[in-house]
């Protein structure tokens, strides 16, 4: 599902191909797609003549940002979101959702006065728009986070430290497969409550998300880690051979090694 690394693709096509272009008409068909206060009508209008000037991104929220004074437009891919413009999509082509171009599809869309095209597809429908979103409801990009931050996070805590680390208020960006690559990489269990990490299981769990994000971030996105065939039923650990332990941590559908990860 789109992580930090999709969602700074989605920026990168953004800034590449959507700036500086009118905006003729907005396909909004969906209310309820649009959130927090934002509606169809509302959209249309606050966007309709308009150009985007700048992509942002914080975690996996897409920020981008309007001329004249215009409203900042959040974008949420969600849990099968993918950017298009013209017809391009954001990075590799989706391997937890459907890639057919079906119209309904299209969540929200922008149309260009030079007949260019910005498109959110999302086949299962767990995207979102908003206008003005609030940034500082989301912690630090999980892609500048410093040791002192995430000790900050994770030594208060007695949820599991997977929780913690996806939770985006306290760090934004990492979601499930994100999460158990690095604690893999880190070997820190899961489940293991986030207040018994000391400062060395913190220093190695830095090391392992930066390592995580650089090396996965190259090869194109969260789903090419190391830790990606040990994620189905009876798999065993990529690294050591043992068999992998399949639980529900923090909600999510979680793998991991019971040997090395403690």
């Amino acid at each position: 599902m789109p992580e930090i690394l999709e969602a700074e693709q989605a920026r990168a096509l953004v800034a590449a191909a959507a700036l500086d272009r009118e905006i003729a008409s907005v396909h909004a068909p969906d209310a309820w797609f649009c959130k927090r206060g934002a509606t169809p009508t509302g959209v249309r209008r606050a966007l309709t003549g308009r150009t985007l000037t700048e992509a942002r991104r914080r975690g996996k929220l897409l920020l981008v940002d309007t001329s004249a004074d215009g409203p900042v437009l959040g974008l949420h891919l969600g849990m099968s979101g993918r950017i298009l413009v013209d017809g391009d999509g954001a990075g590799d082509p989706l391997l937890y959702a459907s890639n057919r171009d079906e119209p309904a599809w299209r969540r929200f869309g922008l149309r260009f006065a030079d007949g260019g095209t910005l498109y959110l597809r999302d086949p299962r429908r767990l995207g979102a728009v908003e206008l003005d979103p609030d940034e500082d409801r989301l912690g630090p990009d999980a892609l500048t986070l410093t040791r002192a931050r995430l000790a900050a996070v994770v030594t208060p805590s007695a949820a599991p430290v997977k929780a913690v680390l996806m939770d985006q208020s306290r760090i934004a960006g990492l979601g499930n497969l994100l999460t158990d690559e690095a604690l893999w990489r880190a070997g820190i269990d899961p489940a293991r409550p986030a207040r018994t990490l000391g400062p060395d299981d913190v220093a190695g769990l830095h090391r392992a998300i930066r390592s995580t994000l650089r090396t996965l971030g190259r090869r194109g996105g969260s789903h090419t880690g190391d830790h990606m065939p040990g994620r189905v039923p009876g798999a065993v650990c990529p690294r050591d051979g043992a068999p992998m332990l399949r639980r529900t941590v923090g909600g999510r559908t979680t793998y991991s090694c019971p040997v090395h990860q403690h």
